[in-house]
C-alpha cells in the first residue's frame, strides 16, 4: 500500500493565496461522534480567512479504534481539503502496537510531503501540526525546514513526560522513552512558532532551544454555541430528582485521572449530606475496577458511560459542581474538558497540581483547589460548596464569563490566525 492518497494539484499557480498544511493524527471528522475538533475548527477558520488549507490526518479513528471509510460523503466538499494518510491502527492507548502505528503514519506522511513538493515546490507556504505524536511532528518540522517555510507546532501534551506516569522504571524508562525525547528536541529546534494549550506548553520548546520563537497560548476550548445548543436540546431528557446535588466528572476513566479518590470523597461527603451524587461521564480502561471500588464503598456513584457531546453538555448544565480530578503526578496542565466545565456556569473543584491552572482557579474565582489524592479534602470542598448556594452562583457566573472570553474557539483561535499571518 502506498500509504496515502494522491490528489491532483488543482490550485492555480498564479495568482494564488497562501497554502497551509494542518497535520493531526487525532481528529473528529464529518459525522463522527468521538474525538477532538481543535484542528478541524482551525482549518475551517483559516479557510474562512482566505487561506487554502489541507487538513492531513489519519485513516485510523483513534477513539473508535477503527479504520475510516475515506470515500464517505461527509469527508467531501468541505471548506478545506482532507488528505488521508494510512496507519494500521491499534487496540489500546498505551502499547507497542500504537508506537508502531504512529511510526507507519510518520513514514507515510514523509512520503506524502515528498510527493507534494516534487509535484509543486510551492505546495505549502506553512506547515502547522500538533505534538504529540512526536515522530509525526518531526516529519512536519523537517519538511518545512527542507523547503524553507515556517513550521508552527501546537503543543497539547508532553511526551515522554506524560508517559512516565504509566511506566516509570529506572533506566528502562529512560531507554524506552529516549526516541520521544530526541524527536521533541529536534522539533522544538526547527519551529518558527509555537501554540500551547497552556502557558506551560507554549513555553515548553524553550527547554530544548536557546533561540527565541513566536508563541501564543490558546486553550483547547470549545464552540460555545454548539455547547449551548446541545444543552438545550437534551435538557428535557436529563431527569434530576428533587433534592439531589450532582457532582460531575467528564472524561477518561484512566491513568492520569484520579477517579478512585473522587469515589472515596463521594462516600465521605454523602455520610454527612445524603443529597450528594457523583455522575461519571466517560469510559476507559479503569472502568470495571472503579465500578467494583464504588460498590465496595457503597459510594453514591452513577457510571453514565460515554455521552455524546450534546448530551454531556446537558448533564454538565444540570449539575451543581464539576471536578477536574487528576492524580498528583499528572503532566496535564489545562485539560480539554475545562472549556466545557466553564461553559456550564457552575463551580469547578480542581485537584490538578499544575501551578498555572491552580493560579487561574484562584485568580479568576470560578472554583476551588484541593490537594490531589486527598479524599477528605475533596469531600470537605464538596460539602462546603453544597452548603453555600450564593457562593456557587458567584463562581458559576465567573466560570461562564471566562468561557466566553477565553475558551470560545471562534474568538480565541483568532490568536492562531494572527500568529500564522505574522510568520507569513
Amino acid at each position: 500500500m502506498r500509504g496515502y492518497y494522491t490528489y491532483p494539484d488543482d490550485h492555480p499557480a498564479k495568482p494564488r493565496t497562501k497554502r497551509i498544511a494542518v497535520v493531526t493524527q487525532g481528529q473528529k471528522l464529518g459525522d463522527e461522534t468521538r474525538g477532538y475538533t481543535r484542528f478541524r475548527f482551525l482549518s475551517e477558520l483559516l479557510a474562512s480567512e482566505g487561506f487554502e488549507v489541507d487538513l492531513i490526518t489519519s485513516t485510523f479513528q483513534h477513539w473508535d479504534k477503527a479504520q475510516r471509510d475515506t470515500t464517505r460523503a461527509c469527508y467531501q466538499h468541505l471548506p478545506y481539503r482532507l488528505r488521508f494518510v494510512y496507519e494500521p491502527g491499534y487496540k489500546r492507548n498505551l502499547d507497542l502496537a500504537r508506537i508502531n502505528s504512529h511510526r507507519v503514519f510518520a513514514n507515510n506522511l514523509k512520503r506524502l510531503f515528498k510527493s507534494r513538493f516534487a509535484d509543486n515546490p510551492r505546495a505549502y507556504d506553512l506547515i502547522y501540526s500538533e505534538i504529540p505524536p512526536n515522530d509525526m511532528a518531526r516529519v512536519c518540522a523537517e519538511a518545512a525546514a527542507k523547503h524553507g517555510i515556517p513550521y508552527v507546532v501546537d503543543v497539547n501534551d508532553l511526551w515522554p513526560e506524560a508517559m512516565r506516569m504509566a511506566v516509570d522504571v529506572p533506566v528502562v524508562s529512560d531507554v524506552a522513552f529516549a526516541p520521544f525525547a530526541r524527536d521533541a528536541k529536534r522539533v522544538y529546534n526547527l519551529i518558527a512558532g509555537a501554540v500551547g494549550t497552556s502557558d506551560e506548553y507554549a513555553d515548553r520548546p524553550a527547554a530544548d532551544r536557546d533561540a527565541p520563537y513566536a508563541k501564543r497560548t490558546v486553550y483547547v476550548g470549545n464552540q460555545l454555541d454548539k455547547f449551548d445548543e446541545g444543552a438545550r436540546e437534551h435538557s428535557a431528557g436529563i431527569v434530576k430528582p428533587d433534592g439531589e446535588f450532582w457532582v460531575t466528572y467528564a472524561g477518561t476513566l484512566g491513568a492520569s485521572y484520579d477517579i478512585q479518590t473522587l469515589i472515596d470523597a463521594a462516600s465521605l461527603a454523602a455520610a454527612t449530606d445524603p443529597r450528594i451524587r457523583v455522575k461519571l461521564l466517560g469510559d476507559g480502561p479503569d472502568r470495571q475496577k472503579l465500578e467494583e471500588h464504588a460498590a465496595e464503598t457503597e459510594a453514591p456513584i452513577d457510571f453514565v458511560g460515554y455521552a455524546p457531546y450534546d448530551l454531556m453538555a446537558a448533564y454538565l448544565c444540570a449539575s451543581d459542581i464539576t471536578v477536574n480530578s487528576l492524580v498528583a503526578s499528572a503532566a496535564q496542565s489545562i485539560v480539554t474538558k475545562i472549556g466545557d466545565y466553564l461553559a456550564a456556569g457552575i463551580p469547578i473543584i480542581n485537584t490538578g497540581s499544575s501551578p498555572e491552572f491552580r493560579a487561574k482557579v484562584e485568580t479568576d474565582g470560578f472554583g476551588v483547589n484541593v490537594p490531589a489524592e486527598d479524599a477528605q479534602a475533596l469531600a470537605d470542598a464538596i460539602l462546603e460548596l453544597a452548603g453555600d448556594a450564593e457562593r456557587r452562583s458567584q463562581m458559576g457566573t465567573k466560570a461562564r464569563a471566562i468561557a466566553e472570553e477565553q475558551f470560545d474557539q471562534k474568538h480565541s483561535y483568532q490568536e492562531i490566525v494572527s500568529l500564522i499571518q505574522e510568520l507569513l
